[in-house]
């Protein structure tokens, strides 16, 4: 974790809520808000940004209502960079490479029975990410992606646009019921060992933004979940 008088900057772990959502009697899901609030006693921490429930990685805090406005600047005025890993299934041919294409909702029908699920559509939002290689290994890649705009999944939904679906991703992996089962059964071994791995492999792995004349940088390593399967893989 680190400190500044205006924020913190934490590792949010996988599986843990950005902030509280009331589930309706379901069981409780830790989260980094909450958690934060009692260890610091601080009530007015608030995340400028989030990060699905299971995607771990670096999330900013802003500790007071003065530094939550200027977060709020930053991230609309594209000024806060972010750098992201994942373990993709597919080997692509490039090293390099730029998405630029419309995210919006795909719609309920025959062929998607998941509300939220986005995809390339031609009346979308305009989304671009971009994507470079770091290795490749038994019919996988380690990839950095680098969103260039925030759209809802947008580089999950990009990467399944590309061919290349997450390992462990419910929605936009190769079993496209995948979450409608975990909603009805739960995270069982046997779907975690049909799609890979317990969450997405999405690891949001740098941050770095302006504050106060001076530029911001945090960088947190491969968890050991994703590390684990990527070496699994060389083997």
């Amino acid at each position: 974790m680190t400190e500044h008088p205006d924020f913190y900057i934490v590792h949010k772990p996988a599986l843990w809520l950005t902030h509280r959502v009331h589930r309706g009697g379901r069981a409780e899901v830790p989260d980094v808000v909450g958690w934060m609030q009692r260890e610091t006693g601080e009530l007015d921490l608030s995340p400028p940004h989030r990060l699905d429930r299971e995607t771990s990685g670096l999330l900013v805090l802003s500790r007071d209502t003065e530094a939550a406005r200027r977060f709020f600047t930053l991230f609309k005025t594209h000024l806060v960079g972010k750098l992201y890993r994942a373990v993709v299934r597919g080997t692509p041919d490039w090293e390099r490479r730029t998405v630029d294409a419309p995210l919006g909702d795909l719609g309920l029908g025959a062929a998607n029975r998941v509300l939220m699920r986005q995809a390339v559509v031609p009346d979308g939002r305009p989304a671009v990410t971009d994507f470079r290689v770091l290795g490749r290994r038994a019919g996988h890649a380690l990839i950095e992606a680098h969103p260039r705009s925030g759209r809802l999944h947008q580089i999950r939904a990009h990467l399944f646009h590309l061919g290349l679906p997450l390992v462990g991703d419910k929605i936009y992996g190769l079993e496209r019921d995948a979450f409608l089962e975990f909603i009805a059964t739960g995270q069982t071994p046997e779907l975690t060992a049909r799609l890979g791995l317990e969450r997405q492999a999405l690891h949001a792995a740098r941050l770095a933004f302006p504050w106060a004349g001076a530029q911001v940088v945090a960088e947190a390593a491969l968890p050991g979940d994703m590390q684990r399967l990527w070496d699994r893989l060389e083997h």
